[in-house]
């Protein structure tokens, strides 16, 4: 009886092979190599036993017959006990014989035998059968093969065919491995792409005279460029329009300022300002979007008190504002961008306040160590978010808002630096549903 560890590992063990066989090609590819190989194995044998089946018998009656007689005769009438036994020793026979003076049997009497005697005596029903003899004197000789001087030829056979099975099945799947190996290039070219990165292309073995695998890793390189190029381009467009906006903004910021402060003027002053003050912000925020998502973003790196960051960036917004910072005293001090980390909190805060108008709570910001980093949870009390929308919260330029007022929802980059800041830092961002409230949770790596 196997014990419940056996029979736990004998389950994990089958649930591994299915998982296997319905999910890996190469395995699947070998499954259905060894099938074959059985399949064919299988008819050929029954084909070539048909075949050799087919009249054989006739054909070699009269020699068993004759051979026969020999063998009776050389025993001799009546039959000598010695003569048999001689006969015995000289070939792979089992003697029997039975009559008024003599009973003897070269072999002791088993199942096994007394079947073998039967199947030896039996030839399509036919008298005399052709493995038994009558002597003159009354004694019956019945004549059988002896397979007890070969009965280890059998497991030999067969553990050698098992063990060319196995070879064929361990080199077919090799050849299956290297076979499909390019289907493993392709998927870390494919993971490579989707995560931004295009300067290792997937490798095509025999680019001269590609396969079929060849062809699609190569198509695929194809489209990785295609989507390189895309990318490089809509990063050039808006940096040169960020760029080439920054003058002409300033310039009217400088108009603008210079306008008088009359009555009839300064509310308009004051909204024209306000309209020049959202367009560098976004302007700004735009550059520094691309400046992250660059695979070689620098971060000027320096230990930070995050803590003492958090209550400045809590002090600076409009309004001072009631904001609830609690800071754990074990905070370890981190190489942080100081800059960086100060945007993320401040979009997260602002991002937070813009949706607590009515709620009954002040936003919250918990700062605590997690292993050797640390944890930065802000949450809000306010309506939330639909949970189908939580996914695309920090893509840029999405709005869970109807309207497109900036009062009510900026321009939807705010949670994407922040992800792009996380990110860059090695560490994570994650959005979900506090009930009420929304909360944003960034984890910052230590070391």
């Amino acid at each position: 009886m196997s014990s419940p560890a056996q029979t736990l590992t004998q389950a994990r063990w089958h649930r591994r092979a299915r998982h296997a066989l319905a999910h890996s090609l190469r395995v699947r590819l070998v499954a259905l190599f060894l099938l074959l190989a059985l399949a064919m194995a299988a008819t050929f044998l029954f084909g070539m036993q048909k075949a050799f089946s087919i009249g054989w018998r006739d054909a070699a009656r009269p020699l068993v017959v004759d051979y026969v007689d020999r063998l009776a005769a050389e025993i001799g009438s009546p039959p000598r006990i010695e003569r048999a036994q001689a006969l015995v020793q000289r070939l792979p026979v089992a003697v029997r014989i039975s009559g008024p003076q003599v009973n003897w049997r070269s072999h002791p009497s088993t199942p096994e035998q007394e079947r073998r005697w039967n199947d030896a005596n039996r030839w399509k029903g036919e008298e005399p059968r052709l493995l038994e003899r009558t002597t003159a004197d009354g004694h019956r000789i019945h004549f059988s093969l002896n397979v007890q001087v070969w009965q280890d030829q059998p497991r030999v056979i067969g553990w050698a065919t098992l063990a060319v099975l196995l070879l064929l099945t361990g080199l077919a799947y090799l050849r299956v491995r290297r076979l499909l190996r390019p289907l493993d290039d392709i998927r870390a070219g494919a993971l490579r792409f989707g995560a931004g990165d295009f300067a290792q292309p997937i490798p095509v073995r025999h680019p001269a005279r590609p396969d079929e695998l060849g062809e699609l890793a190569a198509t695929i390189n194809t489209m990785g460029g295609d989507i390189r190029q895309m990318l490089d381009a809509k990063r050039a467009l808006l940096l040169a329009i960020s760029h080439e906006l920054r003058s002409p903004l300033t310039r009217a910021r400088l108009n603008t300022e210079l306008l008088p402060e009359t009555p009839d003027v300064l509310p308009a002053r004051d909204a024209l300002l306000r309209d020049l003050g959202d367009m560098r912000d976004l302007i700004t925020d735009l550059l520094e979007s691309e400046r992250l998502a660059s695979p070689h973003a620098a971060l000027h790196r320096e230990p930070v008190d995050l803590a003492a960051l958090a209550g400045e960036v809590v002090a600076s917004l409009e309004g001072a504002p009631a904001v609830q910072l609690r800071a754990a005293s074990d905070l370890p001090t981190l190489a942080l961008d100081r800059t960086r980390m100060r945007l993320l909190l401040r979009n997260l805060l602002d991002n937070a306040l813009r949706h607590s108008v009515d709620a009954p709570h002040p936003p919250e910001i918990d700062l605590r160590a997690e292993g050797s980093g640390l944890r930065i949870t802000v949450r809000d009390h306010g309506p939330g978010v639909p949970d189908d929308q939580l996914p695309h919260l920090a893509q840029p330029f999405y709005r869970p808002d109807a309207a497109r007022e900036r009062a009510t929802g900026g321009v939807g980059l705010g949670l994407y630096l922040c992800k792009l800041v996380a990110q860059a830092h090695g560490g994570t961002f994650t959005v979900r549903n506090a009930l009420p409230g929304l909360e944003v949770v960034v984890t910052l790596p230590g070391g």
